[in-house]
């Protein structure tokens, strides 16, 4: 049997009000206009999983260095049950597949950094979570795998909401971002009581500019001010 490892990464951002996955379209001229699909790529005989992951990254973004975290292996032998797959990963990469096991890698990404996209995809988008297209192999299956590590992640430690804000957000901003990882509401008003007496989180005496609603205020995450306080 042959069997192959890949990588793939699901990229998180935040727009403000949804979180979203960055995906590529799968295409070539045997295959075009083929879906889209996670960034991924098969492991080079000279690289681990991490060497490869940062590759698939840096391809997509342009972007060095950017923390990764690996979350799961996916092995089924199913991966590869689709003869549209198969064909396509093997034209792709000029080799016989039988069987195809993937490392998944999770980062998050502040929406409005310029992409420097240097890789072989045509087109990159942003896509909403709650609004994903039907993708090949099992990657709806590891985004929503991802979605619960990131939960998680959230549970374990808060400041990791903060990696998908810009440097000053609104309440608003904080909440949706908050309900988007959790996936359920929030009461606004116990909500906002939270962020207040959260020692991070520090107002700004400014307010949005060019907005079609009232201009809401700006805060800012501290993060020397939660290291220490975490340390102590």
């Amino acid at each position: 049997m042959r069997t192959f490892v890949s990588v793939d990464c699901v990229i998180f951002g935040f727009d403000g009000s949804r979180l979203n996955v960055l995906l590529v379209q799968r295409q070539s001229e045997q295959y075009p206009n083929s879906g889209l699909k996670l960034p991924g790529s098969l492991i080079y005989q000279e690289e681990d999983a991490d060497i490869a992951a940062h590759r698939v990254l840096y391809e997509l973004t342009g972007i060095r260095k950017m923390a990764l975290k690996q979350f799961k292996s996916f092995t089924s032998p199913r991966r590869t049950a689709n003869p549209d797959d198969l064909k396509w990963l093997e034209y792709a990469y000029g080799n016989k597949i039988d069987r195809l096991i993937t490392i998944s890698y999770l980062s998050l990404c502040k929406i409005n950094r310029r992409l420097n996209v240097i890789s072989k995809y045509k087109t990159v988008e942003w896509c909403p979570v709650n609004r994903l297209p039907d993708m090949p192999f099992d990657h709806n299956q590891i985004v929503a795998e991802s979605m619960e590590e990131i939960k998680q992640w959230l549970n374990d430690d808060q400041m990791v909401v903060f990696e998908l804000l810009p440097s000053k957000f609104t309440a608003t901003a904080l909440r949706n971002l908050y309900e988007a990882i959790r996936q359920k509401q929030c009461d606004a008003r116990n909500f906002h009581k939270k962020m207040i007496n959260m020692f991070c989180v520090i107002p700004l005496d400014e307010k949005q500019a060019n907005v079609p609603h009232r201009a809401g205020r700006l805060y800012k995450f501290d993060k020397n001010l939660y290291k220490k306080r975490m340390s102590i």
